[in-house]
């Protein structure tokens, strides 16, 4: 009987233990200049957990026990990947990670093909099919929305969430939300109380993200005068394959405004890993308050993805929108709006068991609205986007009405 107890004892603990976290902090700088290295991929090999750094480089990575024994793989545009035991980091003090530019090994590669910026554009938007997901999948993901007004933070929610998608397939209303997310945990300041909400809209700011995901909705024009905007940059290096560049600038006919997009697309495959873009717009009226009407100014945007099982899925999309307001009969700018979204996934399941039901999945309204409880715990072993000293500004403005924690507990 005692051995039975002692065999039970350790069965329980060795089950306690492999549900640790191991978390790695470390910051990623440039092996020649060391600048720091903003928003790299840090994951695990072969596996599709991950984060990434944040503004000036930093990160800090929780890693599930049972990974003790794998390899930590970091992975940035123009630069060699790094791998490294994640056995000989864990628990340490912030360790310096150098990466080596790519530059050199571009240097031993010479490209003879004759295609032009347009030409790699087309491929790689008619490689879609083929390069993004055919099956389901189950993601996990981090989402963070900062308010901002007269150039002054107000608000902050962050969510962990989960997100399911049946497929990357073209879907016939690109404005209406093909994934469906389920809402795990919720936390916000008390700026969500404050009377300047109602200048930003009331619906999901989480399902307006996802459809700014402009592969996925393929919302490109696909006219000849777009693909002859793009011009062929300097190929790099991502994820030890090569990467062409191609970069497009050009008016936008429907309603004026200029739009710019840099894509990054893998020479092999012709998968987009990285899209840049930023959108401004010519005096767009787009709703009235009182004696004021807003227009939208610009908005900023990159979406990263990366490979898991021969397939690219999201990795980080980030969107940084600009409305003002006016005096509706002088047209005088009374305040400045804008709103700083983030998504990163941290995991990826491909063909799911699971599945979000009508149920279980998220509400078309506010996020702020779809309470759940302040979860301390969970929050300190979850992978978010690390914060910065470039925070501290944020910080200050948010906590006039208390520390964020505080505001986390009593919202």
């Amino acid at each position: 009987m005692r051995s039975l107890l002692i065999v039970i004892f350790l069965s329980i603990s060795a089950i306690g233990f492999s549900q640790k976290t191991i978390t790695i902090s470390g910051k990623l700088i440039d092996d020649e200049t060391e600048e720091p290295i903003i928003f790299a991929s840090i994951g695990i090999d072969g596996k599709s957990v991950g984060t990434v750094s944040n503004a000036v480089g930093e990160f800090d990575f929780h890693v599930p026990y049972i990974y003790k024994d794998y390899r930590m793989v970091i992975r940035m545009l123009g630069y060699q990947n790094l791998s490294v035991p994640i056995s000989n980091y864990a628990y340490k003090d912030t360790v310096i990670f150098r990466l080596k530019r790519a530059s050199k090994v571009l240097d031993e590669v010479i490209i003879t093909d004759s295609l032009n910026g347009g030409d790699i554009v087309s491929a790689a938007l008619n490689k879609i099919d083929q390069n993004y997901p055919k099956e389901p999948f189950l993601m996990d993901g981090f989402y963070r929305d900062l308010k901002k007004v007269g150039g002054k933070y107000f608000s902050l929610l962050e969510a962990a969430v989960k997100i399911y998608d049946e497929d990357y397939e073209e879907p016939k209303n690109k404005n209406r939300l093909r994934e469906r997310v389920a809402l795990m945990e919720v936390r916000k300041s008390l700026g969500y109380s404050n009377k300047f909400t109602r200048y930003f809209e009331k619906y999901n700011l989480l399902e307006d993200l996802l459809l700014h995901n402009n592969i996925r909705y393929r919302q490109f024009p696909m006219q000849e005068v777009f693909f002859n905007s793009f011009r062929r940059g300097e190929t790099t290096m991502y994820n030890g394959q090569l990467v062409h560049v191609a970069e497009g600038r050009f008016l936008v006919p429907d309603n004026g405004g200029t739009m710019h997009i840099k894509l990054f697309v893998d020479v092999e495959t012709y998968g987009i890993v990285r899209m840049e873009y930023e959108r401004t717009f010519n005096n767009e009226v787009l709703r009235k308050k009182g004696d004021l009407v807003s227009r939208y100014i610009s908005d900023i945007k990159s979406i990263d993805f990366k490979e898991y099982q021969g397939k690219m899925y999201l990795n980080l999309i980030k969107l940084q929108s600009k409305i003002n307001w006016y005096d509706q009969k002088t047209d005088e700018l009374k305040f400045e709006t804008e709103l700083q979204q983030e998504l990163l996934i941290n995991n990826i399941e491909t063909n799911p068991y699971e599945r979000i039901t009508g149920t279980e999945k998220m509400r078309r309204y506010g996020l702020q609205y779809q309470d759940e409880r302040y979860n301390r715990e969970f929050w300190e072993n979850y992978n978010v986007i690390k914060d910065t000293p470039l925070d501290e500004e944020i910080v200050a403005d948010l906590e006039e009405l208390g520390t964020l924690e505080e505001q986390f507990e009593n919202y």
